[in-house]
């Protein structure tokens, strides 16, 4: 996947994304909330459509996006503490 990073002054990051299938996607970061843009087959500067996510429902995405959720690395991670601990 391409991603291109931006500074939008007086704004904040937007995000540009193409995948691998030529997909166009960016995420526009700003204070407290993050947009969703996708891009149909037309004209690739204009968004088809523009999804505004507030802080939290941002964090539930990325959550749903990692390969294992978070719960996941935790108990992942409470079992290495746990075997370190344990050696000792």
């Amino acid at each position: 996947m391409e991603v291109v990073r931006n500074t939008v002054p007086g704004v904040g990051m937007v995000h540009e994304f193409i995948t691998r299938r030529g997909q166009q996607f960016s995420v526009l970061v700003e204070d407290g909330t993050r947009s969703l843009f996708t891009f149909g087959s037309g004209d690739p500067d204009s968004p088809a459509q523009a999804i505004t996510l507030d802080q939290d429902e941002a964090d539930l995405l990325a959550d749903v996006l990692h390969s294992r959720s978070i719960s996941d690395r935790l108990a992942q991670l409470e079992r290495t503490v746990a075997a370190v601990v344990a050696r000792r």
